[in-house]
């Protein structure tokens, strides 16, 4: 029996995971080698101590796994923990737990094996950099190109207009783009054009001289005054009537303009970013649009897609929307549970990031664990239909097959259009499909 206990001893000693074990009382039993390692915590210093004055975690106090796992008798897999190691430092890691029966069966204590995911964090931020525009991530292939050509983008002058569905973070790539630009120390001026009336968009984006109308009674600068030196932003240009397109269409023609009630005109340097939600092409076909003025636009282009063609993107806007929710709302969030995260990729998103930024938002408010799990989420997304009829307890690796199929799918089984949109390489996909077993029609 000595020698076996031995055995065990030694086996504990040397595995990377830390190992440490509570009685009921929660007093360590034991601690190994990689526990000490992990934690900065030495064996004397932790066995008799309770766990929670050593393995320091963010649900120590409301949450504790392994009390989950000694309450329930059921092995909890892969946690994802934030623990406090002796010097003060935070470190992200992973936990499994089990109990411990005595021959009776009974429960006598619990064990927790753990492991760090230090170096996989650091790895994760090294491959955002590669996948990133300043806060803007993604490993989406159409979005990576625009990564591409967007540092070129910033350093030019030239007129942007970008295009996208509402919410895909129009205006948040316009500002990206100004604090790369040499312009980035002077103003950023945004005007949502379609929320303005008719009779208010010409002064407000040109402003007005004293005495131009009856409660005019001082000047009073607009958006382009304000944005001189910098950068105007012009959201929802699609929507500015006829009549403001032939103001606008001089201010990019001769950069001019006449505040109202002006007799001098007043000389703009702002560089000009438009922006649209609807087909200007379109527009300029049916009449609605000058055509002039939409190719004084369209100097460069580039088009956000929405998000159900790039839900690739998705675990990598939770963790970012969950890092900045953590930091703002003083949380300690971990993740999503698997149906959480299968519920979310099987959504549609008719409001796109930023439908998925408010859902984690809704899910922080009403979160009080470790992780957000799928009742947390707006009801919207807990109907079976968005969730994709997805049984309860899905794994991640059910989760990636599903998405690899619906894909393919949107693709007509095309396997080199499949694995642009899905933003990674064909062998990679060809991989994934012998792995889950999945044939094309063609192989059928």
């Amino acid at each position: 029996m000595q020698s076996i206990l031995k055995n065990y001893q030694n086996i504990l000693e040397s595995i990377e995971e830390g190992v440490f074990t509570v009685n009921q009382q929660w007093r360590i039993m034991s601690f190994n080698r990689a526990a000490e390692k992990i934690t900065g915590f030495n064996r004397k210093e932790a066995i008799g101590k309770r766990c929670s004055e050593i393995f320091r975690t963010n649900v120590c106090d409301n949450g504790c796994i392994l009390r989950k796992t000694m309450e329930s008798g059921t092995p909890l897999n892969n946690m994802p923990v934030i623990i406090q190691r002796a010097d003060g430092r935070n470190i992200p890691i992973s936990v499994n737990t089990a109990v411990l029966r005595a021959t009776d069966h009974t429960i006598i204590g619990g064990v927790e094996i753990f492991r760090d995911l230090s170096t996989i964090s650091e790895l994760k931020k090294a491959y955002l950099k590669k996948h990133s525009f300043e806060d803007i991530i993604s490993k989406n292939d159409r979005m990576l190109r625009n990564f591409a050509i967007l540092p070129q983008i910033a350093e030019s002058d030239s007129t942007l207009l970008i295009q996208g569905a509402t919410g895909t973070g129009k205006e948040f790539l316009a500002r990206a783009i100004h604090n790369h630009s040499p312009r980035r120390k002077a103003p950023f001026i945004a005007v949502n054009c379609g929320a303005l009336p008719d009779t208010l968009i010409e002064s407000e984006l040109f402003g007005y001289k004293a005495g131009a109308f009856t409660d005019a009674r001082k000047d009073k600068a607009g958006r382009f005054a304000m944005a001189q030196e910098g950068t105007i932003f012009l959201d929802e240009i699609g929507d500015i009537s006829p009549a403001v397109q032939v103001r606008l269409l001089r201010v990019l023609q001769d950069r001019v303009y006449e505040p109202l009630g002006a007799t001098q005109p007043v000389q703009t340097n702002a560089r000009v970013i438009a922006a649209t939600h609807r087909d200007l092409k379109e527009l300029v076909e049916k009449g609605l649009f000058r055509d002039d003025l939409y190719y004084r636009i369209n100097v460069i282009q580039v088009t956000l897609p929405p998000l159900k063609e790039r839900k690739e993107d998705i675990p990598l806007l939770v963790e970012h929307f969950i890092s900045h929710f953590n930091a703002t709302k003083s949380k300690q969030i971990l993740g999503l549970s698997q149906e959480a995260m299968a519920a979310l990729m099987f959504y549609e998103w008719p409001g796109n990031i930023r439908e998925l930024e408010n859902a984690i938002e809704h899910a922080f408010v009403l979160c009080t664990e470790a992780l957000i799990r799928l009742e947390y989420l707006p009801v919207s997304l807990q109907t079976p239909r968005n969730a994709g009829d997805l049984p309860e307890g899905m794994s991640l690796a059910d989760i990636e097959k599903l998405s690899l199929l619906k894909a393919l799918e949107r693709n007509q089984w095309k396997k080199v259009a499949t694995a642009r949109q899905l933003g990674i390489d064909k062998n990679t996909l060809r991989r994934k499909l012998k792995r889950f077993g999945i044939t094309t029609p063609e192989e059928a």
